[in-house]
């Protein structure tokens, strides 16, 4: 793609020949937008609207309490879970959806320093990448605060180094949300074991972006969104994984009544449910549940099975993402961009962050206005980590169920001339907005 000038019509002609162009008709999406931000949010499918208004107007509105049984509410957690399971390389029966993203961080990385101490008292540290998603490690500080223990950030290329016989847990996210480098995830899980040190992995970027194989890897723990690639909506349930060698051992710190062994027992002692349902807590919240599953579904419509579907989303990622950094460097080339997602396939997500040392903000503001929407990360330039974790990041995520190679094709040429006339220097563009 690099040898010659791409031009419209060979993305026109790409989209033709797409399996998964048709997949596309699952969501609404508004008229004149290029939407290149379901890496923070995803796209509304378009059955969630009817979904949740029929769990508003009859499930809720007629059969009122009754539908705890009747429309398989109290099911749900285990039901959207074995969904994503197979979009995770999970066996069915380990997933729960339930919570939010921190709160099931909260619960396996407590469990996870349980294990680790009771097994090796010695073993007071958790290690994280440097870059990771500050929510994971402003968790990770509270707990190591609780726990008498302390977090040690360190480089990508530091990790192995820093595994040493006094860490009990490794928390990593698996694809990078400032660049989209992505850990291989298998090598990262044996040499961690090998070193004695528990592993625990967020998916936040990964599930329904990514192959996941958490089983083959013998991860011990994982935790993911709803709202990204899953497209479950704003604020959608979260999820969460353990491995079956791990969920009986130790209760998980937020023992709630929906992961007691027989919760409407209404015994005044806990006794924990074996197996991933002592990881939910409390009553879930049902309408989001149903918005959620209706996003699942778009995901797995891609495939037969989970896995099928995400090798084949795989496939068409690859492509977006490789046309994306080719069409930059074409077309945007002399204006300080820089690719900072790495070209391997085997280190990336599906995403393609851009780095610039300045205007970054600006430049992300006037694409929004043309209707290109990605979205914007600050680089600290302060922190002792790579030019990377200081540089300001314009970020792109491409969820291959919506996004046509005519799109990319259109946003680069967006960008180009957004660049070419300087626009972004336009004072309505540089006032910082509470969401970025």
């Amino acid at each position: 793609m690099t040898q010659k000038n791409i031009s419209l019509p060979d993305c026109e002609h790409r989209d033709a020949q797409d399996p998964l162009h048709h997949l596309r008709a699952q969501f609404h999406l508004p008229e004149g937008v290029i939407y290149l931000d379901g890496n923070s949010l995803g796209a509304m499918p378009r059955g969630a609207a009817a979904a949740v208004a029929r769990a508003v107007t009859e499930e809720w509105g007629e059969g009122l309490i009754r539908s705890w049984n009747d429309a398989g509410w109290v099911s749900l957690p285990q039901r959207l879970g074995d969904k994503i399971a197979g979009l995770i390389g999970a066996s069915q029966g380990t997933v729960v959806a339930t919570d939010t993203t921190s709160i099931n961080l909260y619960k396996v990385l407590s469990a996870a320093l349980n294990i680790a101490r009771h097994d090796a008292p010695q073993r007071k540290k958790v290690v994280s990448e440097r870059s990771n998603f500050p929510t994971d490690l402003y968790i990770a500080q509270s707990l190591c605060r609780q726990h008498g223990c302390a977090l040690e950030l360190v480089d990508a290329a530091g990790l192995h180094d820093a595994l040493s016989d006094d860490v009990a847990v490794l928390m990593l996210t698996h694809v990078n949300y400032r660049t989209g480098a992505m850990f291989d995830m298998a090598e990262v899980t044996r040499r961690a074991h090998a070193a004695g040190v528990l592993v625990v992995w967020d998916l936040a970027h990964s599930a329904g972006a990514v192959p996941v194989a958490l089983e083959d890897a013998q991860a011990d723990f994982a935790v993911g969104c709803g709202y990204k690639y899953l497209n479950g909506g704003p604020g959608a349930p979260a999820f969460v994984w353990v491995h079956p060698r791990h969920t009986d051992r130790f209760w998980q710190p937020l023992s709630g009544w929906f992961g007691h062994a027989a919760p409407f027992a209404f015994t005044p002692q806990y006794e924990p449910a074996s197996g991933i349902n002592r990881f939910l807590c409390g009553t879930q919240p049902i309408l989001s549940m149903r918005a959620l599953e209706c996003g699942l579904d778009t995901v797995l419509a891609a495939g037969g099975t989970g896995g099928d579907a995400m090798q084949a989303l795989r496939t068409k990622s690859l492509a977006l993402t490789d046309l994306f950094m080719a069409l930059v460097e074409q077309r945007c080339a002399g204006h300080g961009l820089e690719v900072v997602t790495p070209r391997d396939h085997a280190r990336r997500g599906s995403q393609v962050s851009l780095a610039r040392t300045t205007g970054a903000y600006p430049i992300m503001q006037a694409l929004i206005q043309r209707g290109v929407i990605g979205d914007f990360r600050a680089g600290d330039p302060l922190t002792p980590g790579s030019d990377i974790d200081r540089a300001d990041i314009l970020r792109f995520g491409f969820t291959p169920l919506y996004t046509g190679f005519s799109d990319v094709w259109h946003a680069v040429e967006q960008l180009r001339q957004v660049l070419d006339s300087g626009e972004w220097r336009e004072e309505r563009f540089n006032q910082k907005q509470a969401v970025t």
